[in-house]
């Protein structure tokens, strides 16, 4: 229950899902935490209820859009100004849409998820460096998808924009080593979120899931927030550069052998 003592996090997107979860989780290991989003008010009910469990004020909302520089400079300074310092990073924002095939997507549309998904993470990533380059280092985390691993049919510009995370992670990783910075990506697989977009009622969501998953269950954001805390914590001091994907070995089991054994 310590992993964090001592630890000052910032964590986009954490009004709802992955963000809101790994927020909990950070508090719990003993963090302090700003913790953002476009979603003002949502956020700061995130953030009271966080407070109230710690029975401290150790989290602190700042409403930020991901895609204006600064305004993901003001979070981190907020950070520093009310916690004294940026240990950790974790680039969590982002959204997904039914875009249809690459022919028929809007070009806003695509111009949106790229903005969030991809240049959201390189303003955090860049923004982000200095401070923990005073602290001695630090770890700088970033949500990325099996979508990015893994082309999947309706949703290239997702696709497009978190396989773009995973190289930026990559790229950024080898050039901040040195500085003691790890630089890492979690790839979910399908996740009781609101961006999941199968269905607006959780349950129904949890059973689609699923279905897609070989260990036969859905993943939820603690899944995800579990994998974050190590890459936060001292424990992962030796991992940079890296997409740890988390998707209850969707993309690493081939579910349509098993089908063809199981019915042949």
């Amino acid at each position: 229950m310590a992993r964090l003592d001592g630890k000052v996090a910032v964590i986009t997107g954490a009004a709802s899902g992955i963000g809101e979860g790994t927020a909990r989780r950070f508090a719990e290991e003993g963090a302090q935490l700003v913790i953002a989003d476009v979603q003002e008010e949502q956020l700061g009910e995130v953030a009271r209820s966080i407070n109230e469990a710690a029975g401290d004020e150790v989290c602190l909302p700042v409403a930020t859009d991901v895609r204006n520089s600064e305004d993901v400079q003001g979070m981190l300074n907020a950070a520093v100004e009310r916690f004294g310092g940026v240990d950790i990073v974790y680039n969590n924002a982002g959204i997904g849409r039914n875009e249809g095939n690459v022919r028929d997507c809007p070009e806003e549309l695509f111009d949106r998820i790229i903005d969030i998904n991809l240049k959201g993470v390189w303003l955090g990533i860049k923004h982000s460096i200095p401070l923990l380059e005073a602290r001695g280092g630090g770890s700088i985390i970033s949500t990325a998808s099996i979508a990015g691993l893994s082309g999947l049919s309706g949703i290239g510009a997702y696709c497009a924009s978190k396989g773009g995370v995973i190289a930026l992670t990559r790229a950024a990783a080898g050039e901040w080593a040195a500085q003691n910075i790890r630089i890492n990506c979690i790839c979910p697989g399908g996740i009781v979120t609101g961006i999941s977009g199968f269905n607006q009622d959780p349950e129904q969501t949890r059973a689609m899931l699923s279905r897609i998953h070989p260990v036969n269950r859905a993943g939820e954001p603690v899944d995800i927030a579990n994998a974050a805390l190590w890459l936060a914590s001292d424990e992962s001091t030796f991992v940079t550069g890296q997409a740890i994907v988390v998707d209850g070995g969707w993309i690493g089991v081939d579910a349509r052998y098993d089908d063809m054994v199981q019915n042949r």
